[in-house]
């Protein structure tokens, strides 16, 4: 995914000139121009799994509800929607005034036939789980029922009805999510697989993907037809495809960019203290963990080594020394900031790390490691510098405090991937997981046994015992006391070693008005305009 970029002698000239007379200015209109990471793998809304493809169908899709700037749940294509007192059945008003980008209605069966499509398991799609409370969902996502079986139905053009087989709170926030926007029947009949491609894909949100230049750049316009056209200002977006983070703040530095999706970690105190105003920094739904590989030795059914390697990382010289952008050190597997939940945290978390150093190493003696036996992993990493740093520290960390003898193996992110999923090689390995909608399922859900992001293959029957109890409960604090024991039993287990919760970290130029910080990190462009100059 990351590349050499070769750029033109014009762009090295700007770079020179902003080195120094200072940054060349952002020309004011109405061309938004935003870095990202890696192209999308799709933009099949069904189909897609990674963040920079959710962060492009949120500006050429639009789901049921959506988010205000700072994070607060809006009404999108439905305009309202009703939910029945037992909390199984929620009734949604599709807009009579949505509008596909070539001017046809947007439908009710739009949104079901997607659904479907969603948890049919011809379809693949990695995000299928997000629909288990819809009746049926889990029996056809397994295979033992049809699509057509699904809780959802069309009563009328603009009327959509979908049946939960148990109260879902997070429901209404699981349907911003792109893997639940709108698909229109009649694309995949004219276009098959090649429907979400420019020049062949509609779009119900406020642009329309006008060209896609793979490992360069996303071109955006803006979708006439759009209910809420009159209040979009941007006309275009350029998603520029910049892998490497020095290269997209060169860029940004050279006026080239308005919004950065990243902020290098060796740039960000001097950006902090040359440009304040435009280093925009806030807590974030996200946790970088190492993960066990349960199923193979020598961490299967051994969690005190487990916990021996968590306890002897001392995550505050993690976040002060190598990440050092704000990070704060994770002693549990949800962050703060979660609507209606009090995260847990590992039962050594007051304890200082001197304290937790003693425990760790009684914990290795006993299970038969010491300095004539020390014990030998393996960690892998993705390739990237600032993953490195990382493993090293952690490295440094275990040698010293336990005497552990660490592998380091750098890959690929697609390898690595590959080689946890297949469980074969992995021992321990470097990942993160990301909040879809802001509900503590979203982080506990993945740990169910056979949930397909459960990489480290957890199980444990009074943990899954205690998500399903906390499913079945209408009342949110009842709930919320079943999810907090989930998480009390996870952690105790220690399937995992949560080291830090993520804060979101751009530089967003002083021309770019309507940025709202929130802790899921959306920022749609249609929130967003430029300012203008005389």
């Amino acid at each position: 995914m990351i590349k050499n970029c070769i750029r033109p002698l014009f762009c090295v000239a700007l770079l020179f000139l902003a080195a120094c007379c200072g940054d060349a200015p952002v020309e004011a209109g109405t061309t938004l121009n935003r870095g990202i990471s890696a192209d999308p793998e799709t933009l099949d809304p069904n189909k897609f799994s990674t963040v920079p493809a959710a962060d492009v169908l949120r500006d050429i899709g639009e789901g049921l509800l959506g988010y205000s700037p700072t994070g607060e749940l809006v009404a999108a294509a439905a305009e309202s929607w009703d939910i029945s007192g037992d909390g199984l059945t929620y009734t949604f008003r599709i807009r009579e005034s949505a509008r596909w980008s070539n001017g046809e209605p947007v439908l009710a069966e739009h949104f079901a036939f997607s659904l479907r499509r969603l948890v049919n398991p011809d379809s693949g799609a990695f995000y299928a789980q997000m629909l288990e409370a819809i009746v049926n969902a889990s029996d056809i996502i397994a295979g033992d029922k049809g699509p057509d079986e699904l809780g959802v139905e069309a009563p009328d053009a603009h009327t959509l009805v979908i049946q939960l087989e148990r109260p879902t709170p997070y429901l209404l926030s699981l349907l911003t999510y792109p893997a639940t926007f709108p698909v229109r029947p009649q694309s995949i009949a004219d276009h098959g697989e090649g429907f979400a491609r420019a020049g062949t894909m509609l779009s119900n949100g406020a642009y329309v993907l006008e060209s896609w230049e793979p490992g360069a750049l996303l071109h955006l316009v803006r979708n006439t037809h759009y209910w809420d056209d009159a209040r979009t200002s941007i006309d275009e977006v350029k998603y520029h495809v910049l892998p490497q983070p020095m290269t997209e703040l060169n860029r940004y530095r050279a006026g080239e960019l308005h919004i950065t999706e990243v902020v290098p970690a060796d740039s960000f105190a001097q950006l902090r203290e040359e440009r304040p105003d435009e280093l925009r920094v806030a807590p974030s739904l996200g946790v970088y963990y190492y993960g066990f590989n349960l199923t193979r030795p020598p961490f299967k059914d051994n969690p005190d080594i487990r916990r021996a390697l968590s306890m002897a990382v001392d995550r505050e010289a993690l976040v002060r020394n190598i990440t050092g952008r704000g990070e704060a050190p994770a002693y549990g597997w949800v962050p703060a900031g979660v609507d209606n939940y009090e995260p847990r945290q590992f039962s050594y978390a007051s304890m200082t790390q001197d304290e937790r150093n003693a425990i760790a190493r009684r914990l290795i003696r006993e299970a038969g490691y010491g300095p004539d036996n020390p014990l030998q992993i393996e960690l892998r990493y993705n390739t990237s510098d600032f993953e490195r740093r990382v493993a090293l520290a952690v490295q440094s960390m275990w040698r010293e405090v336990l005497g552990v003898e660490t592998t380091l193996i750098n890959e690929e992110f697609r390898v690595l991937v590959a080689n946890i999923l297949a469980r074969e090689v992995t021992q321990l390995f470097r990942m993160n997981w990301r909040g879809d909608y802001n509900d503590a399922h979203t982080f506990l859900g993945i740990m169910e046994a056979g949930n397909p992001s459960n990489l480290p293959g957890y199980e444990n029957a009074d943990y899954d015992s205690l998500m399903q109890r906390a499913a079945e409960q209408a009342d949110p604090d009842r709930r919320g006391l079943y999810l907090e024991e989930a998480e009390r039993v996870l952690l105790a287990d220690h399937p995992v070693i949560p080291l830090y919760f993520y804060v979101s970290k751009h530089l967003v130029s002083p021309d770019v008005r309507g940025w709202g910080d929130n802790v899921l990190d959306y920022h749609y462009s249609r929130h967003l305009s430029l300012a203008t100059t005389d």
